[in-house]
């Protein structure tokens, strides 16, 4: 039997009225939703389900919010008889998605979950002022290429790469001069585009220590259990399995750069997999996949339809 990855989206994916039919089809993802409302103190479906984008793109709401739908997700999943320990060799997550991943895996419970993202999210936001730091991403050069333009850029200040998503596909956090500084470098370079990216803070580097450290506290009060099968953590692109290592590693995954695309290298050769499903919203995961190993077949599960779909399939030895 073919082995697969359950992996689970990070920010970015969020979009007004994701996961609302599962609301309205499934009574496991209504209570999921519930749940972390409940959890938060506050009626964050209404606002994922009918709300602004502007105000479900903030940090604070679009962490909780991805990893609700997420949840929703496994839960019909589960319902109807697909878990992670029968059907997933491994799970991993990008950014945010690594405590999706880590609640589906049973390492914290739901609501402990909503509210450590909603801590991440804004201690992420308070770690640097609004407007004096930012992202970008690089596309059409390689790894390398653009850790030596941010080392130039750091002239002006932190710049550093964020995430390793897909060959040619880099993204790059600091200081704003910094970043202004290297997406003219990235053109000089031959970048096919260097954009800056809408986010409310430089994720992934340096100057989140801050945040670094408010989760090192959040994180040191929350029960973890060691996961039911092993996730493949973004800071060492490597699998781990004991709740401790994986606390450390989701501290500095503050700080540090996510390794996504030595993740799907590793699940293809180390790991064994053939098959990489994306659990919520949206479909960035598989579009790496895709970039990273053509030979991964992929499947993104985050509406009605395609929970059939993959329940069908995986009742056919898909």
């Amino acid at each position: 039997m073919s082995k697969r990855t359950f992996t689970f989206p990070g920010q970015g994916s969020q979009v007004i009225g994701m996961g609302k039919e599962l609301f309205q089809d499934f009574a496991e993802a209504k209570q999921v939703f519930e749940e972390v409302d409940d959890a938060l103190g506050e009626n964050l479906s209404a606002l994922i389900f009918d709300g602004s984008e502007d105000k479900l793109r903030l940090t604070r709401n679009a962490q909780p919010a991805l990893m609700a739908v997420s949840m929703a997700v496994m839960r019909v999943l589960e319902k109807q008889g697909i878990t992670l320990e029968k059907d997933a060799a491994f799970v991993a997550g990008h950014s945010l998605g690594e405590y999706s991943a880590l609640c589906a895996a049973g390492t914290f419970s739901l609501s402990d979950t909503a509210r450590l993202l909603r801590t991440r999210g804004d201690a992420m936001q308070r770690a640097v002022e609004v407007g004096s730091g930012g992202m970008a991403a690089i596309l059409g050069l390689e790894l390398a290429v653009v850790q030596e333009i941010a080392k130039n850029a750091s002239q002006s200040g932190v710049c550093e790469v964020a995430n390793d998503n897909a060959p040619g596909q880099v993204v790059i956090s600091g200081a704003m001069a910094a970043i202004d500084r290297a997406v003219e470098l990235a053109k000089t370079a031959g970048a096919k585009r260097a954009i800056m990216l809408p986010v409310s803070a430089p994720f992934h580097c340096s100057l989140m220590a801050p945040a670094a450290e408010e989760m090192e506290h959040a994180l040191a009060l929350v029960k973890m259990n060691d996961p039911v099968v092993p996730i493949i953590c973004n800071v060492m692109a490597q699998p781990l399995t004991e709740a401790s290592h994986i606390r450390k590693c989701l501290i500095e995954q503050v700080t540090s750069m996510v390794r996504w695309r030595e993740i799907v290298l590793w699940l293809g050769k180390e790991g064994e997999v053939s098959q990489l499903l994306e659990i919520g919203s949206g479909r960035v995961l598989c579009g790496l996949a895709r970039r990273i190993n053509r030979d991964m077949e992929t499947m993104a599960v985050g509406t009605p339809t395609e929970i059939a779909t993959i329940v069908q399939k995986l009742g056919s030895s898909f």
